[in-house]
């Protein structure tokens, strides 16, 4: 009976593995003792590698839940979650089968992103695989997101399935004969006035739903500013200053939004659009989606290609029909001043994707710091006269 204990951040996690029977009980219940703290309100363990377990384990299992307020068993086996089951600790406790393991070896990408790595699997399989690093917790919350969103009215696939891919963790869709919004494009660059108007019909299906009071989906403002202070590990003061200086002046609203809607991210199926990735959505005012997506599909740092899917030229091109179509009915006035100030508030998201993990390539943060002057320090004045007139921008 092997027996550890690891800590990451407030998470203790105590990782059992082989037999826990009768004859290992006395001892690994006093090396429990000693290894994790009384004082402590969490507890999880992780059952991955334990192949059996006895009544003497149970009692184990059962004294530790006692002594946690937050007490939960994961990563259990099939043969000990039937015992776990069978004595109703599954009724009592929170326990978690493991996994299914999935691998993604040869697959291809189809989309990449801050949180993961989007891969089709065969033709009727996609998965998307969670950077290193990502919580249990945190794909859980994705998955009830998507399924509130869903009830909303917005189109997106639902994953019931989550897996394990290496140490990574992935949820698995099934889209019957769907491809990226970028590959379609990419495909059939002639129909690229259709595939706009369907890009601007999922943007506006999206904002006219409104987000009810009490709903579990988070506010898209606090989201940003959030991460925006989280740059200070970037930039200076004053420059996050400007920064939480231009989202503070976006109106407030209750729109439903998707905050990375740009086009690798979502899939056309039988002409329609349906959305994949929802680890980021929030309510507010839509100007903050547009410029989202504006900071990918025109101003995006990295490899555009890689990223979205499609040369730059067309991808612009695509998103300049879809704004204007986004926007038809108002006059050519309105709609250049709707644009610009989109791409003000753009400026922001150039940079606060960072904050999505701290593990960025050091020559990506060089180079957003480069490209802050050119885009946010040397235009203060502009940038400030463009905020003031946001509030005109009423739903």
């Amino acid at each position: 009976m092997d027996i550890k204990v690891t800590t990451d951040k407030s998470q203790t996690t105590l990782h059992l593995s082989g037999r826990l029977d009768t004859a290992a009980s006395a001892q690994a219940s006093k090396q429990i003792d000693e290894l994790t703290s009384r004082q402590a309100d969490e507890l999880t363990v992780d059952a991955e590698e334990l192949t059996y377990i006895s009544s003497s384990g149970l009692r184990i299992l059962l004294s530790l839940a006692k002594r946690y307020r937050n007490f939960k068993i994961v990563e259990v086996n099939p043969e000990v979650y039937n015992v776990l089951e069978m004595t109703g600790f599954t009724k009592i406790m929170s326990v978690s089968k493991a996994m299914r393991r999935m691998s993604v070896d040869g697959c291809k990408v189809i989309g990449v992103g801050g949180v993961g790595t989007v891969y089709r699997i065969d033709g009727d399989t996609i998965i998307k695989v969670f950077r290193e690093g990502t919580s249990m917790d945190e794909v859980q919350t994705e998955i009830g997101m998507s399924k509130e969103a869903f009830v909303l009215g917005m189109p997106t696939a639902i994953s019931f399935d989550i897996v394990k891919v290496g140490s990574q963790y992935g949820l698995v869709y099934e889209l019957l004969d769907a491809d990226t919004l970028s590959a379609c494009v990419r495909r059939e660059p002639e129909k690229l006035d259709d595939f706009a108007r369907l890009y601007a019909g999922l943007f506006r299906q999206l904002h006219s739903i409104e987000v009810p009071q009490g709903s579990s989906v988070p506010s898209a403002l606090d989201h940003e500013r959030q991460q925006v202070k989280h740059l200070l590990r970037y930039f200076s003061q004053e420059d996050v200053d400007l920064m939480l200086m231009i989202i503070n002046s976006v109106p407030e609203g209750h729109r439903l939004l998707h905050l990375d809607l740009q086009t690798k991210n979502a899939m056309v199926q039988r002409g329609e659009l349906m959305l994949i990735d929802m680890g980021e959505i929030g309510f507010g005012h839509p100007i903050l989606d547009l410029a989202h997506a504006y900071s990918a599909m025109v101003t995006l740092v990295g490899d555009y290609e890689k990223i979205i899917g499609m040369p730059k030229a067309l991808g612009t091109a695509l998103w300049e029909r879809a704004i204007n179509y986004y926007f038809e009915g108002l006059s050519e006035e309105t709609i250049a001043h709707r644009k610009a100030q989109i791409e003000v508030v753009s400026c922001v998201r150039n940079f606060s994707w960072l904050a999505l993990s701290d593990s960025f390539p050091e020559e990506v943060i060089n180079e957003c710091k480069a490209l802050f002057a050119e885009r946010i320090g040397n235009r203060r004045d502009y940038i400030l006269e463009v905020c003031k007139s946001l509030g005109d921008w009423t739903l």
